[in-house]
């Protein structure tokens, strides 16, 4: 048996990246770029105007100005800026040389057609200048950068149609068990419907990830085991849930020692979801979970995405947040680390969800996040500061 925190350095340690492609820009939301983006330009390109208004001199702000031209987005000056002199221009376009200034439209007063005045004692420059945001050669997205919409924009600015990133896995997950029936079918008295496979399809596709769903695997070790070669010829990983834990039907270990995995380790100190099992054989990697979905859907969590994202080139790190708790509570054992299911009240306090075990899937209906106990502490009090991993 191994602590949480032994069980993800090994699983981050016994993980490689896979290789890289190129993608067209459309594909690359959840992608992760495998090597630096440069700027192939400075942006802006050149002094822009940031508002519609005139472009003049600033030493000429207390005098009449002569309008030599309107300068439109998306095309050139072709005039330069003399003293007492001005071009309209709109937002976006090109400041004309000899401008240092742009004054905007409605402060200024026509006196004849072409002329202005200013009617405000001073003014900002209202100009972007070329480089400021970005010089051309500069690393724009560094490797190992996750891409989020934002990020998208600025690789479409720098000309990036096509980076280079790293492969997605492709990941299989099975639920095991003969008391298992699929969603769209009415479980006789001694079944219950396949909540697993589905919930960790939605887990992975929120990363980004379209799973393979293999469905139901029934109790049987020749089964699972034909089941299991299938899903790892087709797919790096196997996610699969149920049969890790030491009853009779549970031949999960035993089927990975079987095929020549290594198996890094099967007890976790942690609740919910001691029996985790993480094994690996040459490029393939295994993660079996419990078959109860929360513990399931907790380890996926803890183990499954830095595993995941670890093979995408991405190192994650969930994101945390310290918050007071909102009543004292109390646990009965702290000989574990525990992972508890909370929510986030209106004043910003951690609030417990009523929990009555990993085989309750209503508790995490309404949880913001997963409070973690540290082992040896037994109990908080109201207002006292806690850990909370964000969902």
């Amino acid at each position: 048996m191994i602590t949480f925190h032994e069980a993800l350095k090994t699983v981050k340690h016994a993980t490689k990246k896979l290789d890289t492609e190129i993608i067209n820009l459309a594909d690359c939301l959840n992608r992760v770029v495998a090597e630096d983006v440069l700027s192939d330009m400075s942006l802006p390109p050149f002094n822009k105007s940031a508002m519609d208004g005139y472009a003049c001199k600033q030493s000429d702000l207390a005098n009449n100005l002569e309008v030599l031209e309107v300068i439109a987005a998306g095309s050139a000056p072709t005039k330069t800026v003399g003293t007492n002199q001005c071009s309209k221009i709109m937002t976006g376009a090109m400041v004309p040389e000899g401008a240092d200034t742009v004054i905007m439209i409605e402060h200024t007063e026509q006196i004849n057609d072409n002329h202005i005045h200013f009617t405000k004692e001073k003014t900002k420059s209202n100009i972007c200048l070329k480089g400021e945001d970005i010089l051309e050669n500069d690393v724009v997205l560094k490797k190992g950068t996750r891409l989020k919409a934002q990020h998208i924009s600025v690789l479409a600015s720098v000309g990036c149609a096509n980076p280079v990133v790293y492969k997605q896995p492709k990941v299989a997950t099975i639920a095991t068990g003969s008391e298992l029936v699929e969603p769209d079918q009415k479980p006789e008295i001694s079944q219950i419907r396949n909540v697993n496979s589905w919930q960790l399809q939605a887990q992975l596709q929120k990363m980004g990830i379209k799973g393979d769903n293999k469905g139901i695997v029934l109790d049987s070790k020749q089964a699972t085991k034909e089941a299991m070669i299938k899903s790892l010829e087709e797919n790096d990983v196997l996610i699969i849930s149920g049969g890790v834990s030491v009853g009779d039907f549970d031949f999960i270990p035993q089927i990975l020692k079987e095929l020549g995995f290594n198996i890094w380790f099967h007890t976790l100190m942690v609740k919910p979801g001691k029996h985790t099992v993480f094994a690996t054989c040459k490029e393939k990697y295994v993660l079996g979970l419990p078959g109860n979905p929360v513990s399931s859907f907790v380890q996926f969590e803890l183990l499954g995405k830095p595993l995941l994202y670890r093979l995408m080139g991405y190192d994650y790190n969930a994101p945390m947040v310290r918050m007071p708790i909102a009543s004292d509570y109390k646990r009965k054992r702290a000989d574990r680390l525990e992972f508890l299911p909370v929510r986030f009240n209106a004043d910003n306090q951690v609030v417990p969800i009523k929990y009555h075990g990993s085989a309750h899937i209503n508790a995490f209906t309404s949880a913001n996040g997963i409070m973690l106990i540290p082992t040896d502490v037994d109990e908080f009090m109201e207002g006292e500061f806690v850990h909370v991993r964000q969902l």
